[in-house]
C-alpha cells in the first residue's frame, strides 16, 4: 500500500515540524512505502489530498491539527466526487485540540497513531456538509460545527500562543465570557419536524463527540450512526455560563436547565436578529453568519483507527 503523509509544519504550535524526524523514522521501520509534504498555505492540504486521491494513494494521512484535517477532508471529497473513491483517510494527532481523531477513534498521540497506521483497522465513518456563510456551495467537516459562543471562545483559544488543547480553549472561555458575547436570536429546525426559537448562547452540531481538547460536546455521540447530534444552549449570565463550564468538561450538561440535546439529519440555523460567528471543526466558516444548513452524509469515509 502507499500513504501520502501531509504534515503542517505549524500545527501545535511548531509540533509539525518537530515531529517529521520522528515519523519519516517510524514509518521506514514499519516498512510503509510513504511520501510526505509540508503544507506551506492555507488549503494547501485540499489541494495535496485531492492530488493524492485522484493518484491513487491508498491511505492519505494528516499529520496535523484539526483544521488541516479538514481541509484535507474536503479535498479528499472533491476527489470522489468525480469518481475517485480508492483513498482511506487517517491522522497523526499533533494539533491543539485533536478532535476529530477524539471523536472517531483514532489515537489522539503520535506514536499510538503510527502503531494504528501499520495495523490498519478501518471504519467507514459520516461525514456533515454545511452551506452558508463563506461557504455557499458548502464545506465538508468530520468532527462539528459551532455557531456562537463555542466559534468565539476558538478564536480567542489559537490567540493563546504559551499551551495548548484544553487549557488554551478554558482561557479562550474566560475571555469570551468576560469582554464578548451577545447571542443572537436563532431560529433551529431540526429535520423539518421540530422548531426551537430562543436566544442561543451557542450550537454545537457534532458528528464527533468533543471541541476545544476536551469539551464534551456530545457525549453519546457516534461517527458512523446516521444522526448529528445537537448540544442547544440558550443565553445565560456570565456567572451561570462558568458554573456551566464543568458539565461540558463532564459531558454532564443534558442535565442543566439551559441545555437541551437533540439528534437529526438536517439541521437549518437562521438568525432572527444579529449575525453569529460559527466554525466547521474549528475553522471558521463565518464571521457574520446569518443561515446555515446542515446535512449528514451517511458512512462517506473509511477511516483507519485504533
Amino acid at each position: 500500500m502507499k500513504y501520502y503523509i501531509i504534515v503542517n509544519p505549524t500545527s501545535g504550535r511548531g509540533l509539525g515540524q518537530k515531529s517529521i524526524p520522528h515519523i519519516e523514522s517510524s514509518l521506514r521501520k514499519s516498512g510503509l512505502d510513504f511520501t510526505l509534504v509540508q503544507t506551506e498555505r492555507m488549503w494547501h492540504a485540499a489541494e495535496l489530498a485531492e492530488t493524492a486521491a485522484r493518484e491513487g494513494y491508498d491511505v492519505i494521512v494528516c499529520a496535523s491539527g484539526d483544521g488541516t484535517i479538514n481541509e484535507a477532508i474536503n479535498g479528499i471529497m472533491k476527489a470522489r466526487k468525480a469518481g475517485y473513491t480508492k483513498s482511506a483517510f487517517s491522522a497523526l494527532s499533533i494539533g491543539t485540540g485533536n478532535d476529530f481523531s477524539g471523536g472517531t477513534g483514532i489515537p489522539t498521540n503520535l506514536n499510538d497513531g503510527l502503531k494504528s497506521l501499520v495495523a490498519n483497522h478501518r471504519k467507514k465513518i459520516d461525514l456533515g456538509l454545511v452551506k452558508g456563510g463563506d461557504y455557499p456551495e458548502g464545506r465538508y467537516f468530520g468532527n462539528g460545527i459551532g455557531v456562537g459562543f463555542d466559534a468565539a471562545v476558538g478564536n480567542e483559544a489559537i490567540k493563546v500562543r504559551w499551551t495548548r488543547g484544553l487549557p488554551a480553549y478554558l482561557i479562550g472561555v474566560i475571555k469570551t465570557v468576560f469582554l464578548y458575547y451577545n447571542p443572537a436570536q436563532v431560529e433551529i429546525v431540526l429535520d423539518d419536524s421540530e422548531t426551537i426559537e430562543q436566544v442561543s448562547l451557542m450550537i454545537s452540531v457534532m458528528n464527533g463527540r468533543r471541541m476545544g481538547g476536551g469539551f464534551q460536546m456530545a457525549p453519546e455521540s457516534h461517527p458512523d450512526d446516521g444522526l448529528f447530534d445537537l448540544c442547544i444552549a440558550e443565553s445565560a449570565s456570565k456567572g451561570r455560563i462558568l458554573a456551566l463550564i464543568p458539565h461540558f468538561i463532564r459531558g454532564t450538561q443534558a442535565s442543566q436547565p439551559e441545555v437541551k440535546m437533540r439528534r437529526a439529519r438536517k439541521v437549518s440555523i437562521k438568525s432572527l436578529d444579529m449575525t453569529f460567528p460559527a466554525h466547521a471543526d474549528g475553522e471558521f466558516i463565518c464571521l457574520n453568519g446569518s443561515h446555515l444548513t446542515l446535512e449528514l452524509l451517511p458512512r462517506e469515509l473509511e477511516i483507519i483507527c485504533a
